[in-house]
């Protein structure tokens, strides 16, 4: 639709240009359209190019309203502002029978229908331009220069036949995307032929979509001023209440749930012995801190159905202990311990199962935030701390890594960074899994290889849960303290040399591949280079078959007197025995015929296993006493004929055990069997070491770390191990070759891993070789010399003062940084760092092809060992420059010093 177009020649005609009709509240719309006919004014005088501003100017001076046109004259045209895009084809409005026009308006209105339009006129000049859809009552900024302003905003202009314009003031309209919205009165739409014929040309596609939505807020406006609440659409006041009622039914849904938490997580959760809390039907224990502190919490009896109820009073041990029972699967007695003069509580936990299909397993949070576990043994993957590993589900039993679950050495206790601790008893049948939403779970289960035997009729799981205020004090309280009991002074004179000189160790793929010769020739090269003489330790091939116990005299006719020269040149001869016997032995006749062997289960036949590179052996049957006079007599007899120093135990693991193994008397699990065979041996022998235990030998033996491959992986793995095995009770290490000796070689170690790794041995409990650094070229040479020299005038000093501390309170040498900063977040993580009694901080390099590493120090004021410059502690040391024939390592200084 187009608006009309008056002819104006006036200044502010030519400025205004054409305008859409906007009509203000409570006025009629008479849209006419003009012919190019000049438009006389009431005066008489004519709106013509030629006497345009007269009349104009007479307008605005007189208030004479101008006259509506005859209806004949509809084809006039408005001038178009600029900044208004109207519609095309309004010219048309002279189509439209006006008549029908003025109808419609008069209808609007309220008028009557037969109203002649010549009754109503409008005045054109009161008929103001919008530009902005949308408000009721707004007022327009521009008007016509010929309109008077009343006295309420509006403009109105002069009447003539007694029919006025009154138009409020409105800003100007914005421009609008909106489409034509569909009138409608009383929820009815209006007919199409209003918006077809009331307004010609509405459809064309060529309208302006601006002009189009002007046009339609303008009448919407219009009928809604009109007819008063027929357009306006109440909003439902009823989603007020709507809203009310759902928000209230969340907050009942919320106080129920809350109640819900807080009476089982609180109102359940019944404090026993002051700082445990336990959920008996929910099954949750919370165990806190003196200070109040959560310091460990889990799930106790995984998987156990039904409701508690108390034990009768025959199965309630009494003494303060709490007994509760689910019926036909477990009875839980729990015990409380107070040990004042160290700040130390236990809480004793005992699960009985009571029926076979069930396994009694008590589960604890290890997540983020709940503190860094220790101990344990060696698992698999060498994980310090234990929660960045996996432990799959496996008896608690020594075995091979990382083929089995757990290496060579274990002890039933772990310990964690908040000063809380597990012990569990030697009687449960351990098993021990933490793959499972980072949890450490154990449970109590019998089998039929690793817990056949056992002293209950159903699983028993029996620990204990003891806490501090810190993992340092709880570790010292914990640890074992009578070391030096029964400890001679030829002992202690023995754990000294071990401490302070190396171990040359001589091992062979096969018998025939180790000679007399081979032995004195070894001896005679480390003298010759200047190394210090230690122990000769000689592996299972100085006898013909592994079980003979006797020297193989054809590949060691002289053996005597080799002995003789070797101690000559300050060494000691120690040799390999195992307790297993080839089936090729000269011996296994002998031990079957008195029945010193292991039998097969419900037999007399001899139960055979193979180890290392013997295909089939009998195992000797150490809780037979005769079994144990025999083999004693075997090595005292060698000790005495050929001045052998001392005897070094290959033990095996639990699974080297032959599958269906029967003892002559009952063992709690097959790791039992290394226990009882070291103390039977240490009777008439001296030891020099172990290859395993899941119990501390009596010192001055030494147990070793599990056999290492030559590579980058096993040289990492050597710290954790260490740091594991000192906390777990085990002190007195022997680490192992330098360079890797799992797999015996005629090609030597990498050059830079043998390097790195003798730099790592230097600051270890003791120092070992297999592969003499004379054989490589005379750098690496001269490295070994200097290192050497080093751990002679910097490291054993500390180890020989440590050897008190460790045999009276059962402190490692080699010591997680967190025993030097028990609280050092820092400190309770880092594994690749140790320290030597608490006096030197090392670190050395285990990464291929590197020369920096990152470095922490602990709290207070240290020496950097190869510049010499202070460095203070409790920090970082980024990229701290390691060259290859250097070792980082750090001295403490008092903490007054500066720099």
């Amino acid at each position: 639709m187009e608006p009309c177009e008056v002819a104006d020649s006036t200044p502010s005609a030519h400025r205004r240009q054409r305008k859409t009709a906007v009509v203000s509240r409570f006025q009629r719309v008479e849209l006419v359209s003009d012919s190019h006919e000049d438009v006389p004014y009431a005066d008489g005088s004519e709106n013509s190019d030629n006497s345009g501003e007269e009349a104009a100017d007479k307008v605005a001076e007189d208030g004479i309203t101008r006259s509506a046109p005859e209806p004949g004259a509809l084809t006039a045209k408005f001038k178009r502002r600029n900044s208004i895009s109207l519609p095309a084809g309004l010219d048309n409005l002279a189509a439209v029978p006006e008549e029908r026009l003025f109808t419609k308006m008069g209808k609007l209105k309220g008028g009557n229908e037969n109203s002649s339009p010549d009754s109503k006129k409008v005045n054109f000049d009161a008929i103001e331009v919008a530009t902005e859809k949308g408000k009721e009552g707004e007022e327009v900024s521009d008007r016509d220069s010929n309109s008077s302003a009343d006295d309420d905003g509006s403009y109105t202009s002069s009447e003539d036949d007694g029919i006025a314009a009154k138009v409020p003031l409105r800003s100007a309209r914005k421009k609008s995307v909106m489409p034509l919205p569909k009138l409608r009165l009383n929820d009815s739409e209006l007919p199409d032929e209003f918006d077809e014929r009331g307004f010609g040309g509405m459809d064309s596609p060529a309208n302006s979509v601006t002009s189009i939505n002007s046009l339609s807020s303008l009448l919407k406006e219009k009928l809604v001023m009109t007819f008063p609440g027929v357009l306006r659409r109440k909003r439902p006041r009823e989603y007020k209440l709507k809203a009310f009622v759902c928000i209230l039914f969340l907050c009942i849904v919320f106080l129920v749930g809350f109640a819900y938490i807080f009476y089982h997580q609180q109102v359940l959760q019944r404090a026993y012995f002051e700082r445990i809390r336990f959920n008996k039907d929910e099954r949750q224990m919370k165990v806190y801190s003196a200070d109040g502190h959560e310091v460990i919490s889990g799930e106790l009896g995984v998987g156990l159905g039904g409701h508690s109820y108390p034990c009768l009073a025959k199965d309630n041990p009494g003494n303060g202990s709490v007994c509760l029972e689910w019926m036909r699967y477990a009875r839980l007695v729990m015990r409380y311990e107070l040990f004042d003069d160290e700040d130390v509580r236990c809480y004793h936990i005992k699960w009985q199962a009571l029926s076979h299909h069930h396994h009694p397993t008590d589960c604890f949070d290890w997540s983020l935030g709940k503190g860094h576990w220790y101990g344990g043994g060696l698992a698999a993957g060498g994980a310090w701390p234990l929660e960045d590993g996996h432990i799959r589900m496996a008896p608690f039993v020594t075995g091979t890594i990382p083929e089995h679950a757990w290496a060579n050495v274990l002890q039933r206790y772990f310990l964690n960074s908040k000063g809380v601790a597990l012990i569990i008893n030697n009687e449960s049948p351990l098993y021990v899994d933490s793959t499972n939403d980072k949890k450490i779970c154990i449970k109590a289960r019998h089998d039929d290889f690793a817990y056949v035997y056992h002293k209950t009729d159903m699983p028993l799981l029996n620990y204990s849960i003891c806490t501090a205020p810190d993992v340092k004090q709880l570790h010292s309280f914990l640890a074992e303290t009578s070391l030096w009991d029964g400890i001679k002074e030829t002992d202690l004179q023995a754990i000294n040399s071990l401490l302070v000189e190396p171990v040359w160790q001589i091992s062979a793929n096969s018998p025939d591949q180790l000679t007399e010769e081979d032995v004195a020739n070894i001896t005679e090269e480390v003298v010759s280079f200047g190394y210090p003489a230690g122990s000769v330790l000689i592996d299972e091939f100085w006898q013909s078959s592994v079980g003979d116990l006797a020297l193989d005299e054809t590949r060691f006719p002289t053996f005597k007197d080799t002995v003789d020269i070797i101690h000559r040149r300050g060494f000691r001869i120690i040799l390999t025995v195992q307790p297993f016997i080839s089936t090729e032995s000269v011996c296994f006749y002998e031990a079957v015929r008195e029945g010193l062997l292991v039998n097969e289960r419900g037999g007399e036949i001899p139960a055979l296993t193979r180890y290392k590179n013997v295909l089939s052996a009998g195992v000797l049957d150490i809780t037979k006493n005769h079994s144990s006079i025999w083999i004693q007599q075997k090595l005292k007899s060698l000790q005495q004929n050929y001045g052998v120093d001392a005897f070094y135990l290959d033990l095996g693991s639990t699974h080297d055990m032959p599958r269906y193994y029967q003892f002559d008397r009952q063992l709690t699990n097959p790791d039992e069997y290394k226990t009882l065979f070291t103390s039977r041996v240490a009777q008439s022998v001296p030891l020099f070491g172990v290859s395993g235990a899941v119990k501390r030998p009596q010192p001055p033996t030494f147990v070793s770390l599990p056999p290492f491959a030559s590579d980058w992986r096993s040289l990492k793995l050597i710290i954790p191990a260490v740091l594991t095995y000192g906390i777990v009770g085990y002190p007195f290490l022997l680490t192992g070759p330098i360079g890797g000796g799992c797999e015996i070689t005629s090609n030597l170690p990498d050059r830079e891993l043998y390097i790195r790794w003798m730099q790592l041995a230097t600051f270890l409990p003791t120092m070992s070789f297999q592969h003499l650094p004379s054989r490589y070229d005379p750098e690496i040479e001269k490295i070994a010399k200097g290192l050497l020299e080093l751990r002679q005038a910097v490291v054993n000093p500390l180890l020989l003062k440590s050897v008190d501390e460790a045999l009276n309170n059962g402190i490692p040498f080699a010591r997680p940084l967190w025993m030097l900063e028990p609280l050092g977040q820092a400190a309770q993580t880092v594994d690749d760092e140790f320290s030597i009694s608490d006096q030197i901080i090392v670190a050395p390099v285990l990464q291929q092809n590197s020369e920096e590493r990152e470095i922490y120090l602990p709290n207070g004021v240290w020496k950097d060992g190869i510049d010499g410059s202070l460095r203070k502690g409790n920090r970082w040391i980024h990229h701290y420059k390691v060259p290859l024939d250097k070792v980082a390592y750090f001295v403490r200084m008092p903490n007054n010093t500066r720099f």
